[in-house]
C-alpha cells in the first residue's frame, strides 16, 4: 500500500525459532506487521503458522517443554521480557478462536468480562457503554439489544463468533489475531466476518490464519507464505497473488503443492 514503507511497525518479530520439545516447529521468522493493517498467513495444514500466531500473544507459554528464540516486539517492548505481564499483553493482543467459544453466561457478562476484570468501567453506565459500543462495532447491537439476558450460546455459531470479537474489543486491544475465525461458519456468516475485518482493519492491527486463499486476497493487505515452519515469502498481498518471487509460493497458490 503507497506510504505503508514510513509506516513503525506495532509487532517487529525478528529471527524466531520455536520448539516443542526437540521438535522445530519454526525456523528464523522475520517479519513486520504495520498498524492498522490486515496481515494474512498461508500455507498447508502444520506449517507452523498457528504456532506463529500464537507467539505473538505468548498463548504458548500454557504448553509444557516448549520454548523460544529470537525476539518479539510490541510497539518497541520485548514481549518475552521476564518483567511482561501477560494478562496486559494478551489484553493488548487478543486472540479469535477457530471456533466460537462465548463464556456460558449471558450476551451481555460475555462483553462485560473483561472491563469488570480490569476496572475499565468506573461504573454500570459506562459499562452499558462498553458492551453496546463493542456489539455496535461487530454489528451485533440491533440484533442482540433485546437479547442481553439470554445466554450466549444459544445463538447462531456466526453470531457468537463475532460476540467473542466483540469481548476482545471491550477490553481495548492494539492488535486483534484471528485464527481460522470464519472456518467453523456457513458462506453468509463468513461474508459477516470478512466484511467486519475490513472495518475493523481502520482501527485494529489484525493478524488472520487461514487456509481459504481467496479469503486471506479478499482481506489482507499483506501475506506471509510459510512452509515446513519457514516463512518463505512476506509481500503485499496483490504482489504475493500475482507475481510471487519464489517459485514454491507460485506452486502452493496454483494448487500444484500443498
Amino acid at each position: 500500500m503507497q506510504g505503508d514503507k514510513d509506516l513503525k511497525p506495532v509487532i517487529e518479530v525478528r529471527d524466531l525459532d520455536f520448539y516443542y520439545g526437540a521438535f522445530k516447529a519454526l525456523s528464523q521468522i522475520s517479519m513486520d506487521i504495520l498498524p492498522q493493517q490486515v496481515t494474512a498467513l498461508i500455507g498447508p495444514s502444520g506449517c507452523g503458522k498457528s504456532t506463529f500466531l500464537r507467539c505473538l500473544n505468548r498463548m504458548n507459554d500454557t504448553i509444557p517443554n516448549t520454548h523460544v528464540g529470537g525476539a518479539i516486539h510490541l510497539s518497541g517492548q520485548d514481549i518475552y521480557a521476564l518483567d511482561v505481564d501477560l494478562v496486559n499483553l494478551r489484553r493488548r493482543v487478543g486472540m479469535v478462536f477457530q471456533k466460537p467459544n462465548p463464556f456460558p453466561k449471558s450476551v451481555y457478562d460475555n462483553v462485560a468480562f473483561g472491563p469488570r476484570m480490569l476496572g475499565l468501567a468506573s461504573g454500570r453506565d459506562e459499562l452499558n457503554g462498553i458492551v453496546e459500543n463493542s456489539l455496535l462495532r461487530v454489528g451485533l447491537w440491533t440484533e442482540l439489544r433485546d437479547h442481553l439476558t439470554e445466554d450466549a450460546l444459544n445463538f447462531s455459531l456466526g453470531q457468537q463468533q463475532r460476540l467473542c470479537i466483540a469481548r476482545l474489543l471491550a477490553v481495548q486491544p492494539d492488535v486483534l489475531l484471528m485464527d481460522e475465525p470464519a472456518s467453523a461458519l456457513d458462506p453468509i456468516a463468513t461474508l459477516k466476518i470478512e466484511e467486519l475485518i475490513a472495518e475493523l482493519s481502520e482501527l485494529y492491527t489484525i493478524v488472520i490464519v487461514t487456509h481459504n486463499m481467496q479469503q486471506a486476497a479478499r482481506v489482507s493487505d499483506y501475506t506471509g507464505f510459510f512452509w515446513l515452519g519457514e516463512l518463505v515469502e512476506f509481500s503485499p498481498t496483490p504482489t504475493m497473488f500475482t507475481t510471487p518471487e519464489k517459485e514454491l509460493t507460485e506452486g502452493y497458490i496454483t494448487g500444484r503443492m500443498g
